[in-house]
């Protein structure tokens, strides 16, 4: 638990970093962009469809409900959209929390290729769509409770997230570690997991959460890659 927190103060404290600013500016522009083309898209979708019915708002009433769904599909796909666009900067903010904590750690890492920054992309936003679909059932079940859903969603979404954005670190030294997996447990990725999704509720700040919680994974990734490599030490 301290440690979790204590990354997130180190990953809010390197927010003034001249390369994360960078990567907030891409990150964040590409997101919104998705979302306007969205906008735009289903704009003239809306206008064509209500065509064949012979149906038509000046303009005015598919440009209403083209915004509103937008708005909608921002709320509900932002984790997805903006972590799978954060995937192609990822090694931008892991390397500038490198460069400034963990500079002799470094020396290990590999840069992630594209295709395989593409490959991680699709498989989160299948992880993604597919854990959601499954406590679907469970969140229309708990509908009567009005708070259900959400935790619901929140505690899918915290294990979903934690493991995404400590593995953008850790996909950098998988092959140099000496160790197959992840080093920081799953309760770990857990936690930090719920505290960037919890973040990502807060309108406007939420555009911040992806690089917040990559800087964050950063330096727990660090932290526990540093001591699995003092244990051998200790055993001989």
């Amino acid at each position: 638990m301290r440690a979790v927190i204590a990354s997130l103060a180190k990953a809010l404290g390197g927010l003034a970093d001249p390369v994360v600013g960078k990567v907030i500016a891409k990150t964040v522009g590409i997101t919104v962009l998705v979302f306007i083309a969205l906008g735009a898209a289903l704009y003239y979708v809306l206008v064509y469809a209500l065509a064949q019915f012979g149906l038509s708002g000046g303009g005015f009433a598919e440009a209403a409900a083209a915004a509103i769904l937008a708005i909608a599909a921002f709320w509900l796909l932002f984790r997805v959209v903006s972590l799978a666009v954060l995937q192609f900067f990822a090694d931008e903010v892991v390397a500038a929390v490198e460069q400034r904590h963990y500079a002799a750690a470094a020396q290990a890492a590999r840069a992630v290729p594209l295709k395989q920054d593409i490959a991680n992309a699709a498989r989160g936003i299948i992880r993604t769509l597919s854990i959601n679909a499954l406590v679907l059932p469970l969140a229309l079940i708990l509908a009567f409770t009005a708070i259900g859903p959400a935790v619901v969603f929140l505690l899918a979404n915290a294990v979903l997230l934690g493991r995404e954005l400590t593995d953008m670190t850790w996909h950098r030294y998988q092959e140099t570690a000496g160790f197959a997996r992840s080093p920081v447990s799953r309760a770990e990725q857990v936690m930090l997991g719920a505290a960037i999704a919890g973040v990502m509720l807060v309108p406007v700040i939420n555009l911040l959460a992806p690089v917040i919680g990559a800087a964050a994974g950063a330096h727990l990734t660090h932290k526990r890659m540093a001591e699995r490599a003092v244990e051998p030490e200790e055993q001989q």
